[in-house]
């Protein structure tokens, strides 16, 4: 293959903040209480930036998992960190790693988003990135006044109003507003501070923020839809995307929409990173990494798999006959994408509905790259060179056996080939990522 020496890899670690494996926290040797232990956690983190990892990645749910108690009692997400306090204690005991926090735009405002993620950024030194989503999990309504999940359509509306007013508060203060003269007693440039007054639809917000402004300039921006909607949004705003592809083609195709869609936004498109989802298993040889796989997967009780194969389709499956062909499945307010990557999957491998939730119990239908460090190199150094990707956020199947073989094994393969770093670029998840710093709207730089 040849490749364009200026393509590297990027790499995130989808995190979870553990495993995103159902079975994960049964694997012998593993750490059971992982999701909820800050040792564990810390210890992953440094092994991460020491892999050279792009960035750690917390998912983040606002709600238990809607599913019979027979399911439920057998997940190890029921309890684990809020995102916003767990990586600012992180970034305390690392140095280069980004540290990348779900937030939702439907359960949350737009003020707390800005005011949380500025101080991670400045905590860390300039490492934060926040996730856009718009929350798929309609249990999240119940715990937040509402009856009833917002329309998806709606979500996505209020979510392209909530990014402009994150950003804008962002924007708050110049670079050098606070000039802190102690002699003439001035803390602070008024000429320097902006009000910024939204009135909009969904909010009103006056500002200005009372945090400096970000280290840089706006932490960078996520995003993980795959729907018409999320797209768009993904190509106005995102700076990374957390794709969800899982053939070279689909993936391909996903790339070039996106980047379309993103010089059509009047943005560049090299300033946008996707980065499918990637289930890594490593092993000694390619039959040991798949006997590992099925070894891990024997591990998720049928109970649990049928519930999160509900959970990602958007209906309720149990009691469907598990040797029977997947049924018709009609849309619902749940995330659609993820509904769409299993019924087709379901329909092209004409995999049973038994076997299907099996596949949504362990990889959840994301790609699947089990086999040697050469071999896991061979695929993600294709999909890079092919314009598949720009990276991948990397899920391991177990911890912390799984992490410490990727980082020991594959990134060294990956560093041989020259499309992956040996050091780090810079300090922060933007120099890293080779993503600008954002300029801001009212204040010219100098």
């Amino acid at each position: 293959m040849t490749r364009d020496s200026a393509r590297m890899l990027r790499l995130g670690a989808f995190m979870r903040p553990a495993s995103i494996h159902t079975g994960a926290w049964r694997w012998p040797g593993g750490f059971a209480d992982a999701n909820f232990n800050f040792a564990h956690l810390e210890r992953f983190a440094q092994t991460l930036e020491r892999g050279c990892f792009d960035a750690f990645f917390m998912a983040d749910h606002l709600a238990v998992l809607n599913m019979p108690m027979a399911a439920l009692m057998r997940s190890a997400t029921v309890t684990s960190f809020d995102p916003l306090t767990l990586l600012p204690a992180l970034a305390v005991c690392t140095e280069r790693l980004g540290l990348i926090a779900t937030a939702s735009t439907s359960y949350n405002e737009p003020y707390h988003v800005a005011r949380k993620f500025a101080s991670l950024d400045h905590l860390s030194g300039g490492r934060a990135g926040w996730n856009l989503v718009t929350s798929a999990n309609p249990m999240e309504a119940l715990n937040f006044n509402r009856d009833a999940h917002l329309e998806h359509a709606d979500r996505y509306r209020r979510a392209r109003e909530f990014f402009d007013v994150v950003t804008g508060l962002w924007d708050s203060w110049a670079d050098d507003a606070f000039v802190r003269d102690m002699a003439s007693g001035i803390f602070f440039d008024p000429e320097k501070m902006h009000v910024l007054d939204h009135r909009g639809p969904e909010f009103q917000v006056r500002g200005p923020l009372n945090v400096a402004r970000p280290i840089q300039g706006w932490p960078v921006i996520v995003q993980a839809g795959a729907s018409e909607a999320g797209r768009q949004i993904a190509a106005e705003t995102a700076e990374a995307v957390f794709a969800s592809a899982n053939t070279l083609a689909e993936a391909q195709a996903f790339y070039a929409d996106l980047k379309r869609r993103t010089r059509d936004a009047g943005r560049e498109p090299e300033h946008l990173k996707i980065l499918p989802g990637a289930f890594v298993v490593v092993g000694d040889s390619v039959a040991e990494a798949r006997a590992l796989k099925r070894k891990l997967d024997g591990l998720v009780h049928p109970e649990s798999a049928i519930s999160s194969l509900s959970v990602l389709i958007g209906h309720d499956l149990t009691g469907l006959p598990l040797d029977a062909p997947l049924p018709d499945i009609p849309e619902s307010n749940a995330s659609k994408s993820a509904r769409e990557r299993l019924v087709a999957m379901a329909r092209e491998e004409q995999l049973t509905v038994g076997e299907l939730a099996q596949v949504a119990g362990g990889s959840y239908g994301l790609l699947e790259i089990v086999g040697t460090p050469q071999s896991i190199a061979d695929t993600m150094e294709e999909w890079l060179v092919t314009r598949a990707c720009d990276g991948f956020n990397v899920m391991f199947p177990y911890l912390p056996d799984g992490l410490d073989a990727f980082v020991d094994r594959v990134v060294p393969e990956l560093q041989r080939r020259g499309i992956f770093r040996r050091v780090y670029e810079g300090r922060t998840l933007r120099e890293n990522l080779g993503l600008p710093r954002i300029e801001n709207r009212w204040f010219a730089s100098r």
